[in-house]
């Protein structure tokens, strides 16, 4: 063999590895059947699948098999999207919460999840990040959507852009926030009055120097717990000029908490004895910071947060907190809002009561 053929040979040979080097094509995934696809198959009309899928008890036993069968065969998945645009009803209702990786809002949004699955409906779920802009650009992707109604934390003071979703007849409840208006639902809890719990047990054990780690006043839980701890000073006959320190959050989730009780901690003058936090999140934050720089819980500093979310009571040092129904406060705003779709309900306005459970972090002797 020439020294021509012999390179042409190899070359040949190359091409043919190369070939077989090649991966395979991916296949195209098979296209998703249709009800015109099962009423082929099964020799009916489109009609009868329909029937089938909503009204089986008006097709005949013989027919309905074949149907099913075809269904089986098909692995036909009825499309829900299409169905309700076809009704004008879209079953899904939007949630917008501040935080959804706050253990507090991701309780709460597995009440309105289950209320919500109750009646066949679906839940879209979004966190605004305490951000006016973020919240109203999700308002806006609910009504391009076309939920039925919208559960909502506000992340600001205003609840301008949710009156207008009412105005456009989207039914509107309030989370965790107080109803400024009759005509209004809302599910919240008396913020002041878990504020008092926190601050009057810190009061009972001694502490006449308290501290505040507190979020932006912008946020209606902020505002109510901090007019709670004030009251509760007054009413003890303390000026919260002298016995009260209220240290700003950043963010209202760990390392807020941690980088305000650093700030606390390096404050000039007498250091207070006792710190109630304005959420759990944010104690934890405080009892890392706490740990890191040796400072003792409770016996140098006693701490109290807010939520009781399901971490507090597993803590090395178990975190004494103001109890909020996460859960039932979900489950409540969702079945109102439900029960009011379409109706001439009159608005309600829950207010449930919070509830201190005392542990280690604040008594020293607690179970």
């Amino acid at each position: 063999m020439t020294s021509k053929s012999t390179a042409t040979a190899e070359s040949a040979e190359e091409a043919r590895r190369a070939r077989r080097a090649r991966p395979a094509k991916r296949a195209r995934p098979a296209k998703r059947a249709s009800v015109t696809d099962v009423a082929k198959l099964a020799g009916v009309s489109v009609g009868t699948v329909s029937n089938v899928l909503n009204r089986p008890e008006h097709v005949a036993a013989g027919t309905r098999e074949r149907v099913r069968a075809a269904i089986q065969e098909l692995a036909f998945v009825r499309n829900a999207s299409a169905r309700q645009l076809r009704s004008g009803e879209i079953k899904t209702i939007g949630a917008v919460v501040l935080d959804i990786a706050n253990p507090f809002f991701t309780e709460m949004a597995r009440g309105i999840e289950d209320r919500l699955a109750q009646d066949d409906f679906t839940l879209m779920l979004c966190s605004s990040d305490e951000n006016p802009e973020r919240e109203a650009r999700y308002l806006r992707l609910f009504e391009e959507h076309g939920v039925q109604g919208v559960l909502a934390v506000p992340s600001h003071g205003s609840i301008d852009a949710l009156i207008s979703l009412r105005k456009r007849n989207i039914d509107v409840v309030l989370l965790d926030h107080t109803s400024p208006l009759p005509d209004l639902a809302s599910v919240a809890v008396d913020d002041v009055g878990g504020a008092a719990l926190a601050t009057g047990h810190l009061l009972d054990q001694g502490h006449t120097r308290l501290a505040f780690l507190n979020g932006p006043l912008t946020l209606r839980q902020c505002v109510d717990r901090r007019d709670g701890v004030v009251q509760t000073l007054l009413s003890r006959g303390l000026d919260p000029a002298e016995a009260l320190i209220e240290i700003p959050l950043e963010t209202l989730n760990a390392d807020g908490g941690d980088a305000a009780m650093r700030a606390l901690l390096a404050w000039p003058g007498p250091r207070p004895t006792a710190t109630f936090c304005v959420n759990d999140l944010t104690a934890l934050g405080a009892l890392r910071a706490l740990r890191d720089l040796g400072v003792a819980v409770p016996g140098e500093m006693a701490v109290v947060g807010y939520d009781d979310v399901n971490f507090a009571s597993m803590l090395a040092t178990p975190l004494t907190s103001v109890r909020q129904p996460m859960y039932k406060m979900g489950w409540t705003a969702a079945d109102m809002l439900l029960r009011r779709h379409g109706s001439d309900e009159p608005a309600e306005q829950i207010e449930f009561a919070p509830e201190l459970v005392v542990r280690g972090s604040s008594v020293a002797e607690a179970g």
